[in-house]
């Protein structure tokens, strides 16, 4: 057989260009998981850190030290959509890098020098969390490019790094706050999550320009009514310019709201159910309760990002975020029971988790993937408006009513409900009707192009209709 007759096979393009592993998709999804895990302390494990914030700043009210989790979701969220253009632009490795540097600078800063909230403010929120958020991003989107094919397991197994991984480090970094102290046990672990990352960094590629799986065809994969993908990729101004990115941002503050409480003031909510201080298993309480939490969080990431991928993005939301709102309610309801504690936690995460792979899966399918970093990261700061309601909101609540968390779990559970209602009859009808009008323009500029006379012949039909 001549050279002439060889036909590349797809996938190799990646290969030829990046080498065996860093042009293997599989070797690419690893390293996004493990810098995923590597960040993940820095949200799910800031409560071990707030009681002893609490002892060193005497005098200063928990809602002040509460407001650290908040500065650091808005850091990790609201610098998202420029951190996402750039890495869309110029590439993933340097932003990578720039991210490493970032988390261990912050927690080895507010290990080190902070002196009072307002330092940590800047070290854990604004520096740790701006680099959070730069890693976050970046190996999200990683995930979309590489397999749009079975997208929701890979962005599923990616976000589940993020939310399981402090199940590996809650006890280790507790036992070293113990001996330690809070702020050397920050510095320390800055230091190595941050030289981890960095290698991670170094791994990490995206996809070369027209390379898809071997043996998918995205035309093909449109015949499957329950997962649609847009035949066009929009860039972020055009994104902006679409109703169901409005939806889609709404929809995530509501669903993450239960959860983002939890994880921000679980050793309060502990104190105001009357359990802190109880054991189960022998196990304290407040990091048994974390360990648990985060195994189920990652799960529900792959667990529910597999399921979408069969019965629907938008009919995963509404199961989910349903179920959720049902378990939200019932925190309230299991004051003096450690066990009911343990459980009831652990299934809100369970049925929580998955906000972070269905809407990453999501954007990429109704937007497209090739500029998936900016459009998630626009929609992925929604994340930290419901960061100040979730931290220094909810505890300013819960102190004006002596001390419970009842009055904000009982909005998160209506939050969630209306959630659940928006995915399914709103949502998912609105992205059906867009996507059905499309025509299929593999090119880059063709997509732009289609894109555009989508908006055009919609303002058309929109005039023709006032003229009616």
């Amino acid at each position: 057989m001549s050279a002439a007759t060889v036909t590349r096979q797809p996938g190799d393009l990646a290969k030829e260009m990046f080498g065996p592993i860093a042009g293997n998709r599989w070797v690419q999804l690893i390293a996004g998981v493990v810098a995923m895990i590597l960040i993940s302390n820095y949200q799910y494990a800031f409560t071990l850190f707030s009681p002893g914030m609490k002892q060193t700043f005497t005098g200063v009210p928990y809602a002040k030290i509460a407001a650290v989790f908040s500065a650091f979701i808005l850091f990790e969220t609201w610098p998202m959509p420029v951190a996402g253009y750039f890495v869309d632009r110029f590439g993933i490795r340097k932003l990578m890098s720039f991210g490493a540097i970032c988390i261990a600078l912050g927690w080895v800063l507010g290990g080190t020098v902070a002196r009072n909230p307002f330092d940590l403010y800047i070290y854990y929120g604004v520096i740790a969390g701006t680099g959070a958020g730069i890693i976050y991003i970046s190996s999200v989107a990683n995930a979309v490019k590489w397999f749009p094919d079975r997208r929701g397991l890979a962005v599923g197994v990616t976000a589940a790094g993020f939310g399981g991984g402090a199940a590996l480090t809650v006890i280790p970094i507790a036992n070293t706050i113990h001996v330690f102290g809070w702020a050397r046990a920050m510095a320390i672990w800055g230091f190595a999550q941050g030289a981890i990352a960095l290698i991670a960094a170094m791994i990490l590629r995206h996809p070369p320009a027209g390379w898809l799986p071997a043996g998918w065809d995205q035309r093909a994969r449109q015949v499957r009514k329950a997962v649609v993908q847009s035949k066009v990729n929009f860039t972020w101004t055009q994104t902006l310019r679409r109703p169901e990115f409005y939806f889609l941002y709404a929809m995530f503050f509501f669903a993450c709201a239960g959860g983002l409480i939890a994880t921000a003031n679980l050793s309060q909510i502990a104190k105001s159910l009357h359990v802190s201080d109880m054991k189960v298993l022998g196990l304290a309480i407040v990091p048994l309760t974390v360990t648990l939490t985060s195994l189920c969080n990652a799960g529900s990431r792959i667990i529910w990002g597999s399921v979408s991928d069969r019965l629907g993005r938008e009919n995963t939301m509404f199961l989910t975020f349903g179920v959720e709102a049902i378990l939200v309610y019932l925190v309230t309801k299991i004051a003096g029971s450690p066990v009911g504690f343990v459980i009831l936690f652990s299934l809100v995460f369970l049925f929580w988790g998955e906000v972070f792979s269905l809407f990453s899966a999501t954007t990429g399918a109704v937007f497209g993937p090739k500029y998936a970093s900016a459009n998630y990261g626009m929609v992925y700061t929604s994340k930290g408006l419901a960061s100040i309601f979730a931290g220094f909101g909810a505890a300013a609540v819960a102190a004006y009513f002596g001390g419970s968390f009842a009055v904000p779990f009982y909005g998160a559970a209506v939050l969630c409900g209306i959630a659940a209602v928006f995915s399914r009859f709103v949502l998912k009808p609105l992205v059906r009707r867009r996507i059905a009008r499309e025509t299929y323009a593999p090119p880059v500029a063709a997509a732009v192009k289609s894109a555009t006379a989508i908006v055009e012949a919609e303002k058309k039909e929109e005039e023709e209709l006032a003229h009616v």
